[in-house]
């Protein structure tokens, strides 16, 4: 998950201003960033269908405690083998806050959650809606002005949402499936807020920089919080419990998370956002293929309008 993030946990690619050093000192080509960008998009689908296979070896907090506790180390050990760790500075410090409590830790442990309850595919769909709430929310808290193709996508979008949701599509009567559906569009809310806060607010410091601080204030809270509502860990130390902890934490948070920044220094910010609308894509596509979920007409149809939707927010208008 994005988470982003999660999304790994996902982040604009505007949240990446600076170079750190070793990108200075090992550019990228174009066409490195679009591989390594290719890459983490891929790895961040299929992190979808992993984390639902996850959950049959340990708790929902306690998973994502364990992301996050194996992404921050791995992060803390990169920039300290590369000299490139420093303390946040008293300006970086509400970054640090929001995207920390926000983007990692609220996203990833309501999308956690509502994977106990709902298929991976869908689950992935209705977590990346995160666009379709930015641009109402920029227009009410911020007073930006919204331009025909922003309000076009945005009535698209949560028409996809609504197929979603119909009656024919989900069980109303079931009160937890509702309530996972519910919970997936709160994550998607709490990423929209901390997007509108990097927008709002710059920091001293690189978002390469702050996010193994950025891990630890989501890994320390997760930790608390796992052990006043699961009890004691639950991870069952199997070998499949392992393999699934190292792909989401080195592979689907540290690594994406460095992918994405690099890619982010040599690609337009336009082929970034049109880019990322393939995370719910191969989420999907996975889960079908390896899950066996099934892809009905009425999630086909929600999943093609919330793109187009998000594809249509995110893109800047053209300029003559």
């Amino acid at each position: 998950m994005a988470s982003p993030l999660s999304p790994c946990s996902l982040t604009p690619p505007a949240a990446f201003p600076g170079r750190p050093g070793w990108l200075r000192r090992r550019p990228f080509a174009g066409l490195q960033g679009a591989a390594l960008l290719g890459l983490a998009i891929v790895i961040w689908g299929a992190n979808w269908p992993v984390m639902k296979a996850g959950l049959e070896h340990i708790t929902p907090i306690w998973f994502a405690a364990t992301r996050f506790a194996l992404g921050g180390l791995c992060l803390f050990a990169l920039q300290l083998a590369t000299g490139s760790l420093r303390l946040p500075r008293r300006g970086d410090l509400p970054l640090v806050a929001s995207v920390g409590l926000l983007q990692m830790l609220a996203f990833t442990v309501l999308g956690t959650l509502a994977l106990t309850e709902i298929p991976a595919g869908r689950s992935a769909v209705l977590a990346y809606t995160t666009p379709l709430w930015v641009t109402p929310a920029a227009i009410l808290l911020f007073g930006e002005r919204l331009g025909p193709r922003q309000a076009g996508g945005t009535v698209l979008g949560l028409a996809g949402v609504a197929l979603l949701f119909n009656p024919l599509a989900l069980d109303w009567r079931d009160a937890a499936v509702l309530k996972a559906h519910l919970m997936l569009l709160a994550a998607s809310l709490c990423w929209a807020v901390c997007i509108l806060h990097l927008r709002r607010r710059r920091g001293a410091s690189s978002a390469y920089h702050l996010a193994p601080w950025q891990m630890l204030v989501a890994t320390l809270l997760l930790l608390v919080l796992a052990r006043v509502v699961e009890g004691p860990y639950s991870g069952d130390g199997s070998p499949a419990f392992w393999q699934v902890a190292l792909f989401v934490g080195p592979l689907a948070t540290a690594f994406c998370f460095c992918a994405v920044n690099a890619a982010s220094m040599r690609l337009p910010a336009t082929a970034m956002a049109s880019a990322m609308l393939g995370v719910p894509v191969v989420g999907l596509a996975l889960s079908v293929l390896l899950l066996g979920e099934a892809l009905t007409p009425a999630l086909l149809a929600g999943v093609c309008a919330i793109l187009g939707g998000i594809a249509l927010v995110s893109l800047p208008a053209r300029r003559g």
